[in-house]
Formats: structure tokens, C-alpha cells, sequence
């Protein structure tokens, strides 16, 4: 008995093993991702398709093969757990192969906690979730500290992978962004794979204490054994600080600039009149005082 319960639980040889399986799950998830970065939809199904086909060529195994080993380890929560947490650390090593510096999610992928904008997300990038109790539900919470500001706007965006044979795909996203006097919520719904965006955006007039939520993977009460399976990679919490504005250029120092531009701009046609000059006298001879000062009469009508 003792021994028994010493040995770590053994897979069935009829079964993909676990270090294999790992290695399938990352091609697998990467084959994936390759594909949504290419064309659109008709294209992109195409290349996943061709994709994965060759990820099971080359371990030399069927796609049957592949889905009963993965029901099988479906059943075993806390081993299939683990199983996913190597694959989402090798994930996040090839993150470029990911598509991690495509598009809208990369744009901030090389961003720290400091500057104007920055990721602020300090939990792992990536989970792995189940429509099971504790592996349904994912709270996080980041606190506030000296660099941020009133005014300051955020946005929370991952991409998704849904891993389903069955059942309907109901993904959650809770959030809220507290303050000294109120609270803002904000939450969404997501079913599909791919980019996944919240922004949180408000016009509190004070600095925020924390941004806090959970994310929720629905299906719970569904008693079905087949596999269905979140994962959620390149997970950011952007924060925007709010851009202050350029002090303006007085009044005086505007009319004299106006002023002069307009007078280093006069021109004249054939006919004598000057366009592109301001409001004033304009020097005329008449008579014996050539000096005299009169104001014209297109002068009088663009003032009015």
C-alpha cells in the first residue's frame, strides 16, 4: 500500500504520455496562432488546418488519437492542470512565434511599468481555464502606487484560444477601477478565439486606488465529460496617463506674430489693391502732403 501511494499515477500506454502530449499541446497552440495572423477567415481555417496536420504527421499520430488522449486527461483536473501550466511557460518563451509583436496586442508587448503609457499587468500572462471549480475562475488585483495619475485611462486585452468539442463558449470579464469616493464597472462577454479588448475609460477627477476583476469561464453546471478548454495568453493591463496640456501663447505675442506674417504676406495685382494685409491706414499721395494717412474704404468693409 504504501508503495501504491508513493508512485506517481501512470498514463495507460493507449494514451498519449505526458511529455508527448505537453509537446503536441504547444506546436498545437502555436499552429493556431500562425493561422490568425494570416488572410481572413476562409484562409485562416484553411492554414490551421494544414498547420495542424503536419504538427500530427510529425509525432506520427491521428487526429483520433490526439482527441482521446486529451478527454482522457480531461477527467484528471489536477494532472491536466499541470500539464497546461508547462505548455503556457513554453508558450510565453515563444511568444514572437505567437504573434505576440502582431497587431494590436503587440503593440504594447515591450512596454514596463514605467512612462506615460504602460503594462501594469504583474500576475502570469497566461492561464489555462476549465468550465470546472477552482479552474472556472481567475480574480486578479493591482494596486495603485506614486506614478499614477488623475485622469489616467486603462485598457485590458489578451488573446484567447478555445478548445472545445462541444457546448457552448461563454467566456466573462468583470472589472472595475476604484477610487477614493466611487467605483467603475465595466465587463464583457467573449465566445470566439483571438483578440479579446476592454478599454476602461471614465472622467473621475481623481487618481484611481486600484483596477481589480476576475475572469469567468461559464458551463459549470454542464455534467458533460468532453473537453473544453480557455486558454488566455498575452495578458496586459494598460495604463494611459492622461496628456497635459501645452500652455498657450499669449494674446499679445499672437497678434504680433498674426500681424507680422500678414504684413510679410501683402501682395499686389495690376490694378492696385493689396490682398492678405490686416486693418490699417495705408499711406497715400495727395497733393502737397504725400505723407497724409487715409483709411480705405475694402479696409472699412472687412472690418465691419
Amino acid at each position: 500500500m504504501a508503495s501504491l501511494v508513493g508512485c506517481k499515477p501512470t498514463t495507460p500506454s493507449k494514451y498519449i504520455q505526458p511529455d508527448e502530449i505537453e509537446d503536441i499541446l504547444v506546436e498545437y497552440h502555436i499552429a493556431r496562432a500562425m493561422a490568425v495572423t494570416e488572410g481572413n477567415y476562409d484562409k485562416q481555417n484553411y492554414n490551421q488546418a494544414l498547420y495542424w496536420n503536419s504538427v500530427l504527421k510529425k509525432h506520427g499520430i491521428t487526429q483520433a488519437e490526439f482527441d482521446s488522449s486529451m478527454v482522457y486527461y480531461y477527467r484528471y483536473a489536477d494532472r491536466f492542470d499541470n500539464i497546461y501550466n508547462n505548455v503556457t511557460a513554453r508558450l510565453e518563451d515563444n511568444a514572437m512565434m505567437l504573434g505576440a509583436s502582431e497587431g494590436e496586442i503587440g503593440r504594447y508587448a515591450s512596454l514596463n511599468a514605467n512612462g506615460d503609457t504602460a503594462n501594469i499587468w504583474t500576475d502570469a500572462p497566461s492561464l489555462v481555464m476549465m468550465p470546472m471549480a477552482p479552474l472556472n475562475h481567475y480574480e486578479f488585483n493591482v494596486n495603485t502606487d506614486s506614478v499614477f495619475r488623475e485622469g489616467d485611462t486603462f485598457l485590458i486585452q489578451f488573446m484567447t484560444d478555445f478548445v472545445y468539442q462541444s457546448g457552448g463558449k461563454d467566456g466573462f470579464l468583470y472589472t472595475a477601477v476604484e477610487y477614493p469616493d466611487t467605483t467603475i464597472v465595466k465587463f464583457m462577454s467573449f465566445s470566439y478565439s483571438g483578440l479579446c479588448q476592454l478599454r476602461l475609460e471614465n472622467k473621475v477627477k481623481t487618481c484611481p486606488k486600484a483596477v481589480k476583476g476576475y475572469l469567468h469561464l461559464g458551463g459549470a453546471s454542464d455534467p458533460s465529460t468532453t473537453m473544453r478548454l480557455l486558454l488566455i495568453d498575452n495578458i496586459q493591463l494598460i495604463r494611459f496617463h492622461k496628456k497635459s496640456e501645452e500652455p498657450k501663447q499669449s494674446e499679445t505675442d499672437s497678434s504680433s506674430s498674426s500681424t507680422a506674417a500678414q504684413r510679410t504676406s501683402v501682395e499686389a495685382d495690376g490694378s492696385g489693391d493689396t490682398f492678405g494685409q490686416s486693418v490699417e491706414a495705408l499711406p497715400v499721395t495727395r497733393g502737397n502732403r504725400p505723407h497724409r494717412m487715409v483709411e480705405r474704404i475694402d479696409s472699412v468693409k472687412a472690418r465691419n
